[in-house]
């Protein structure tokens, strides 16, 4: 005879209780993972100049992000097999284990142990990622769009917290014999490990089984269930128009992010834009990427996911023109358009993601979403490879000029898919 799930995940009484209890400690996780990302990026490139030179800076942050985009396929494949949980956990150790690597590649000073320690520091990024649509397993249509907001909002406070105690953990590093620009990755791995505790011991019953659980799945289907490869979960997001178009939004939108964000300190570091002007910009446009999430969720939920995402397909165009317009000394102007960028992303990050998880079977939900954070990851690193290559031989201009014309198509299918939606709402 056949056993249920129940034998091993208990059948909550209150789902909204259950729901509440996931959301507050991916929310608190966020907020630890978030201050590990965030203290460790803000002295990547320095550490990686260091140890080599200028013109490998930027591998720190491109390193970070390949890594981040290769974690999440064992993250994903994991998830589908045994839970959020266990997927976590194994993105946790890989943000340890890359921290640990980093303090070591610095102490001997053999950047490619530095390099590869910075690829793993990825997987806290990963955790990040994943932990946005761990929040919508039980949860309603109608309200995951704030369910998923809340949890990208909590990375907030980490983001800001993280650099402003990049120079006292340098402190620290230095007194425990550590190179002071390595000494940030201290923070790091300590709070990977506390994130990695918390959801260990609060993410209890795990959503993903409590959600498949609740549809009727029996333990010997659980057992069984095939590893799933990305090319399946790509058929299956082209399969139906609306999960291509939020796998899009995703794609598309941080790219272009990443594109201009990437090259707006050395825009203004050309322009002679101090180090604590270029600092403000990038906070106020990290401000703009987090501090909304919980209102964009909240217009996803009310107003639909496609109109959203044509509101930051808009407010992206308008960043580049804000953005692109502006010459490397006129700071205020290029604060206004990387705050858009900010939250142009947030607009088609979070109402993409709820639409591509609303368009998919629940039983493909780990896959499709961890082969999106994939191939968003490498968007990501690619972009800002480029954009290097598109300043250097052209201008910053440019560069936002070819980032428009990569969210131009976007909004046009976009508005196609708005006015076919309300097509059929009015037939009927």
């Amino acid at each position: 005879m056949e056993q249920t799930v129940a034998t091993t995940v208990p059948l909550p009484t209150d789902r909204q209780a259950i729901q509440r209890r996931v959301v507050s400690v991916l929310a608190l996780a966020q907020v630890l993972g978030g201050v590990g990302v965030a203290s460790g990026a803000a002295v990547g490139a320095l550490l990686a100049a260091d140890l080599s030179s200028e013109k490998f800076s930027g591998l720190a942050a491109a390193s970070s992000v390949v890594g981040a985009a290769l974690i999440a396929i064992p993250v994903s494949r994991l998830m589908d097999e045994r839970g959020r949980r266990p997927g976590l956990l194994l993105a946790y150790a890989f943000g340890l284990i890359g921290a640990m690597l980093v303090i070591l590649g610095a102490v001997v000073r053999f950047f490619p142990i530095t390099l590869l320690g910075l690829m793993a520091v990825g997987g806290g990024t990963t955790a990040t990622l994943q932990s946005r649509y761990a929040a919508t397993d039980l949860v309603d249509k109608a309200h995951r769009g704030r369910a998923l907001s809340t949890v990208v909002w909590a990375t907030t406070v980490g983001s800001v917290l993280g650099p402003n105690l990049s120079s006292p953990m340098g402190d620290l590093g230095e007194r425990l014999g550590i190179p002071r620009l390595a000494g940030p990755y201290l923070l790091t791995g300590s709070v990977f490990v506390l994130s990695a505790l918390l959801v260990s011991v609060f993410l209890r019953p795990d959503p993903l089984l409590v959600a498949r659980e609740l549809r009727g799945e029996t333990a010997h289907h659980a057992a069984s269930r095939p590893k799933r490869s990305m090319r399946e979960a790509l058929n299956a997001i082209f399969a139906v128009r609306a999960a291509t178009l939020g796998f899009l939004a995703v794609v598309a939108g941080h790219a272009v992010m990443v594109a201009v964000m990437s090259m707006t300190p050395v825009h203004l570091h050309d322009g002679g834009g101090s180090l604590e002007v270029i600092g403000i910009v990038i906070s106020l446009h990290i401000a703009g990427m987090y501090a909304a999430s919980p209102l964009v969720g909240m217009a996803a939920d009310r107003y639909g996911r496609i109109p959203v995402i044509v509101t930051g397909c808009l407010i992206l165009l308008a960043a580049f023109v804000f953005a692109g317009t502006a010459s490397g000394h006129e700071a205020p102007q290029l604060a206004a358009g990387l705050t858009l960028l900010g939250l142009g992303w947030s607009c088609t990050m979070i109402a993409g993601s709820t639409l591509l998880t609303d368009s998919i079977p629940a039983d493909l939900h780990p896959n499709v979403q961890g082969t999106t954070d994939v191939l968003m990851g490498f968007a990501g690193a690619s972009a800002g490879l480029l954009s290097g290559v598109v300043v250097g031989f052209g201008s910053y201009a440019l560069l936002n000029i070819a980032t428009t014309l990569v969210i131009v198509p976007l909004l046009v299918a976009a508005l196609r898919a708005y006015r076919a939606r309300a097509t059929v709402v009015a037939r009927i």
